[in-house]
């Protein structure tokens, strides 16, 4: 009964599989990014949360919003199209851990559902349906 449930499992396409796993932390990035903007421009509010809530060691916080909202409009963009995935997915974890690490450290639960999709599009490359298997960058170890 088991192995026939895990064969019925292993069926599953690993295509789209990839494309969730690629789509779904690529959405909240580019939610948080929403936030930081009006129209082409960044927030009052948005500075006011890097020099305050956000602040970072080593980087000073014009530098560090501009960073984040580039990152997070530029990047789940590349990861939903499977341009670049492997990077993108790997800038999009960074950032995970930096807010995991100087930001909210006691959201470990939340950045780790962010973080284990992410990993495993480093890991196992965008899947089929990307552009980066159609131009031949990633060619990935799965569907």
């Amino acid at each position: 009964m088991l192995q026939k449930l895990n064969l019925g499992f292993a069926a599953i396409p690993d295509a789209p599989v990839a494309l969730m796993l690629r789509v779904f932390p690529a959405l909240v990035f580019w939610q948080s990014g929403q936030t930081k903007v009006e129209g082409f421009a960044i927030k009052d509010s948005t500075w006011f949360l890097f020099e305050n809530e956000y602040a970072l060691p080593l980087i000073p916080p014009e530098l560090a919003a501009v960073m984040a909202t580039v990152a997070e409009h530029l990047l789940p963009v590349l990861l939903i199209l499977g341009l670049l995935t492997r990077l993108s997915a790997l800038g999009l974890l960074m950032m995970t851990a930096v807010i995991q690490v100087f930001v909210y450290p006691d959201a470990w639960m939340t950045h780790g559902l962010w973080a284990a999709p992410l990993l495993a599009v480093v890991a196992r490359g965008p899947g089929r349906w990307s552009l980066d298997r159609l131009v031949g960058i990633d060619r990935g170890t799965g569907g």
